[in-house]
């Protein structure tokens, strides 16, 4: 299948009643992966707002909720006034340092997670999540850390994490180059 078919096939997928009931095949939460080539990043993010648009008119039985992870990040930074901050440390101590500094700060890897946490706060009932923006958030970010802690917190609304890379159901390839992290608890939406 092409781009637009798989993502055709996706957006019937989610339209399905069944789709939303909080198990998925293995009675586990509902967490599914659209993949797809990095470059058609642009075609993504304009069929998500389509998708978006469309569901804002209240007829699907359902709320589609898309959280950007990047905007979060950079919410969360501004909030903080630590953007200017960031600029200058990564002069100083390199990318590095800003990715730590950044993922401590917002606990990205821990239980608490502040990105998390905005998702749980946010995430209405009858709602499906769109995660997008792993690709923008790198490397600050890792889409994994973000799976394994939503999985922790229980949101019980089902999970479309876009992914601008490779994923085969056992680990995430971001632009099909960086080996993010084995992951088993998503699955493929359309292959």
């Amino acid at each position: 299948m092409d781009l637009t078919e798989r993502l055709d096939a996706m957006e019937a997928a989610i339209r399905k009643p069944s789709f939303r009931q909080s198990s998925g095949k293995a009675n586990e939460v509902n967490y599914w992966i659209f993949d797809y080539p990095p470059e058609k990043e642009l075609e993504i993010r304009e069929r998500i707002e389509y998708m978006k648009h469309k569901n804002s008119k209240g007829t699907d039985g359902f709320e589609l909720v898309v959280f950007d992870l990047y905007d979060i990040i950079i919410d969360f930074l501004e909030g903080k006034n630590f953007i200017e901050k960031c600029c200058e440390f990564e002069k100083k101590r390199g990318i590095q340092r800003i990715v730590k500094a950044v993922s401590n700060s917002m606990k990205v890897s821990e239980d608490d997670s502040l990105i998390v946490q905005y998702i749980l706060d946010h995430t209405p009932e009858n709602a499906i999540v769109f995660l997008t923006g792993v690709g923008k958030s790198y490397p600050l970010l890792r889409s994994h850390n973000v799976l394994n802690n939503l999985h922790q917190s229980y949101l019980h609304a089902p999970v479309v994490m876009f992914f601008p890379g490779t994923y085969n159901e056992q680990e995430l390839i971001l632009f099909n180059e960086i080996k993010d992290d084995n992951y088993y608890r998503a699955f493929r939406l359309v292959k």
